[in-house]
């Protein structure tokens, strides 16, 4: 018996956001893709993460008919609060650039993405297992999986994206060092977070430098908040009681004009930090996208919307690829998407450098820090330069 095929345009591995917007933008230009996920929709639907928004994520939603529910639940913010040395300094972001972030967690944006494709009758199959991309150096590249019933099957596409995540096993069929080069850096702590029922302490984020570590004060939704604590990366849930959580946030984050709103805590984890970008994106008929290809720490709440920038300018390759059958925008894929991604790297370093406490600091690295942050967040270069980094650059 031969194995069953299905011809598509566009193959497409993973189902979190890159690979679904991808989808939806290559639907509105009237090309089909079948994206493969390993998950069941349930899974993907739950998976938490941050849920900071750049306006260019949120236009992009709202252009493309999936803006709905972003625009009634999204949480618009137009600042953020830095607090050190007992003080808070806000960064305006409506004043600096005219522009702003919302609050609008990752599966919510997943679960508006899901249900525009099965709208459109998109073919996005869940539950697969053993994928693999062949002959993405070739004109023709497939993908074989198991299906969710135990089926063998292959996908025939003419391009290959590859928005698998983290673990990814496309990017590993390109070699390193002949092929791949991985830049990478692992960050000396973690982040602890919670969720937790709770009012909420800002209706803006608070980034709070302290001599004892770094604390974060951000919500989900006006009853259910995410605040997190730098700890130790070998630290483990089990040392953090209720109690010790809320002394802890109380101690690094309260002062003139703030104060941690207590509540119920239902969820805890702990966030390792890492740093990493793949060059280049692209082999052959295969792209990489999303997380796949780079990772940031959260600090700069770039993840995210660093996949759907990415995709955004794969969306447009591929487009002109099948209509005019030129190749040039896809050749160029990699050099288009890695400026934005290395400036992402670098607001994400810099604002983790500049909030964190390093595990050997000195009294003297304190202080430094907080003369940083006093001169960044005093100056009107300083403070434009964070916002205009946090809010994202434009599409294009």
């Amino acid at each position: 018996m031969t194995t069953p095929t299905v011809r598509t345009r566009v193959g497409i591995v993973g189902a979190g956001p890159a690979g679904l917007m991808l989808s939806h933008l290559l639907h509105l230009q009237g090309i089909e893709s079948i994206v493969l996920e390993s998950r069941s929709r349930t899974d993907v639907e739950g998976t938490i993460r941050a849920g900071v928004l750049e306006q260019n994520t949120v236009d992009l939603m709202v252009d493309t008919g999936i803006g709905d529910r972003v625009k009634a639940e999204g949480l618009r913010h137009s600042g953020v609060e830095f607090r050190f040395a007992g003080q808070g300094r806000r960064i305006d972001f409506d004043d600096l650039t005219g522009r702003s972030v919302t609050v609008y967690p990752q599966h919510e944006v997943l679960k508006d993405l899901i249900a525009r494709r099965m709208l459109d009758d998109g073919d996005v199959r869940f539950e697969v297992s053993d994928v693999a991309v062949h002959d993405h150096l070739s004109d023709t590249p497939t993908i074989s999986f198991v299906d969710k019933d135990g089926a063998q099957q292959v996908v025939a596409c003419d391009l290959v994206a590859g928005c698998d995540g983290s673990r990814t096993g496309t990017r590993f069929l390109m070699p390193e060092t002949t092929v791949r080069t991985d830049h990478f850096r692992q960050y000396p702590f973690a982040w602890f977070g919670i969720l937790a029922e709770a009012p909420q302490t800002s209706e803006e984020l608070i980034y709070a430098h302290h001599p004892r570590g770094f604390a974060l004060c951000s919500t989900r939704t006006p009853d259910v908040q995410r605040h997190y604590l730098q700890v130790d990366p070998e630290d483990s849930v089990d040392n953090w009681s209720d109690d010790r959580i809320w002394d802890e946030l109380h101690a690094r984050v309260d002062g003139d004009g703030a104060e941690v709103k207590e509540g119920t805590i239902f969820s805890k984890s702990i966030l390792q930090f890492r740093s990493f970008v793949c060059e280049p994106m692209q082999q052959g008929r295969l792209f990489l996208a999303g997380d796949a290809a780079h990772t940031v720490p959260p600090t700069g709440a770039k993840g995210m919307n660093l996949a759907i920038a990415d995709v955004y300018v794969l969306a447009k390759s591929m487009v002109a690829f099948f209509e005019s059958k030129d190749d040039s925008e896809l050749a160029a894929y990699s050099e288009t998407v890695l400026p934005r991604v290395w400036r992402a790297q670098h607001f994400s370093y810099w604002m983790t450098s500049m909030l964190h406490t390093m595990p050997d600091a000195t009294t003297f690295d304190v202080r430094r820090q907080i003369a940083e942050l006093d001169t960044v967040t005093r100056s009107t270069a300083g403070r434009t330069l964070i916002a205009e980094n946090y809010v994202g650059v434009a599409f294009g």
